[in-house]
């Protein structure tokens, strides 16, 4: 006891002098002059005790902004049904089903269809949590504080995604309709098994590890790896119930009458129903004005499936970008669409619109950042999916909003769908996921540049949730 005291005395002048140490804390004189800076509006007082019991927005909300009353629309692609992806961050999951679902549902001339998100979830952190086990493998021989390995012990698995991961899991294990393996607790609410998964593969790549150091290999870590994975496919299992590897399903149309029932796998329904080339037939497009456009970039790790492809994009200024949306829509196909959809947000219209909210008038003080220096800054990123479905041209042929369809359930925002003035998409909008026919020649040359691979924690390695 008196040795613990004796070394807390010792240890507390070094502490207090250490603080004192150096310039650049808040002085008494800089926070006298703070505080004399401050001003005594009866104004300040008055929004300082509506703000005691209300919300920022609810303030600086713009009451009159007529944008958020405005839901014409010029071109829209026909859609049936509302999916909601509940307490869960698999939004890029419901998007890209959502993109394929709307096709099947046009050429088939089906009523309201899902395709199952929870079958194709199961898979995703299945291929997550081997990815994450070979990447532990693979860099075995780097030390604990090493940049990766201290990003893959951060990040051993999600539920949020992009697009490549919907490319990948959906052309090796197939699509399944919602009734074959409908959605559970775990699925809705992913926060629970998602914390436990993770923690498992942690506890798994500490001992990847120290096999490899004690000199095990080959075919000996492969069956480590596969005891390993084998727990966590149990755990699914449990959670999420077990994916059907053939069913028998009734296909019925708009007014109920039965178009076939057949005996299926996952694969055969895709390839009948489908038949995409999701890794051919489409390009990703992004724009990031912090980096020179018409160049590809690549994110590693950026996949879901270690034998994957990592997300590639080209980088574009949004004038280049939009025509193509606009091409796809007026064609009546919808497109994988993400965006920063947090911001200048009204949850009750379901409108995005930088008019919605007038935070310098409530603050006194604006906030000018250009959306380049909000991205390298990490105020702006990616961070929601959505299906792009609309957009509302003017007579001259120029965009003023745009309709996505969302998965928050029927109720939310604009009767499930958002709504976003063209402003507000040059400001949030980042990347889309467009068919090959839509892209010029051109780009598509620009495409088969080698990318510049970023490392897995560049503020675009972002999912979307």
């Amino acid at each position: 006891m008196k040795k613990i005291l004796l070394t807390l005395a010792l240890a507390m002048p070094v502490c207090a002098s250490a603080q004192t140490v150096g310039k650049g804390g808040i002085t008494a004189g800089m926070l006298s002059q703070i505080k004399k800076a401050q001003t005594t509006a009866v104004t300040d007082r008055a929004l300082s005790n509506a703000l005691a019991a209300n919300s920022i927005d609810d303030l600086a909300l713009t009451a009159d902004n007529a944008e958020a009353a405005d839901t014409h629309f010029s071109h829209t692609v026909p859609s049936k049904g509302i999916t909601d992806q509940k307490q869960s961050g698999r939004c890029w999951l419901f998007t890209s089903l959502n993109v394929m679902r709307a096709a099947m549902i046009k050429a088939n001339n089906l009523g309201e269809f899902q395709f199952s998100q929870t079958y194709s979830w199961f898979y995703d952190q299945l291929e997550k949590a081997n990815l994450f086990l070979q990447a532990q493998i693979d860099n075995a021989g780097k030390p604990m504080d090493d940049k990766t390995v201290d990003w893959l012990f951060a990040n051993p698995l999600s539920d949020g995604g992009t697009f490549c991961g919907a490319q990948d899991v959906i052309t090796k294990y197939g699509v399944v309709p919602a009734e074959v393996m409908p959605e559970r607790y775990s699925a809705n609410n992913t926060s629970r098994m998602s914390s436990l998964l993770a923690l498992k593969l942690r506890e798994y790549g500490l001992t990847l590890r120290k096999a490899v150091a004690s000199g095990e290999k080959g075919k000996k870590l492969e069956e480590r790896k596969t005891e390993m994975l084998s727990t966590i496919y149990h755990i699914l299992t449990i959670c999420l119930g077990t994916p059907p590897e053939k069913f028998t399903y009734t296909l019925r149309d708009a007014s109920g009458k039965a178009i076939s029932t057949k005996e299926y796998t996952p694969k055969s329904f895709y390839d009948e129903y489908v038949g995409k080339d999701l890794v051919g037939d489409y390009v990703m497009l992004m724009n990031d004005p912090s980096r020179p456009y018409h160049k590809t970039y690549t994110i590693d790790y950026d996949r879901h499936t270690y034998d994957g492809q990592q997300w590639t994009f080209l980088n574009l200024p949004m004038d280049e970008i939009k025509p193509l949306m606009v091409a796809s829509i007026k064609d009546s196909v919808m497109m994988y669409m993400s965006c920063d959809v947090g911001k200048c947000f009204n949850r009750k219209s379901g409108v995005l619109s930088l008019n919605n909210y007038d935070y310098a008038s409530l603050f006194q003080t604006d906030f000018p950042m250009t959306k380049a220096e909000r991205i390298q800054t990490h105020a702006s990123a990616s961070s929601h999916a959505m299906t792009l479905m609309g957009v509302d041209l003017d007579e001259s042929g120029k965009p003023l909003k745009w309709m996505v369809e969302n998965s928050w359930g029927p109720t939310a925002g604009h009767k499930g769908h958002l709504i976003m003035t063209d402003e507000w998409f040059n400001e949030y909008f980042f990347r889309v996921v467009v068919e090959r026919k839509y892209v010029p020649a051109t780009l598509l040359d620009e495409l088969r540049q080698k990318p510049t691979v970023l490392p897995a924690w560049d503020p675009l390695f972002a999912e979307d949730k």
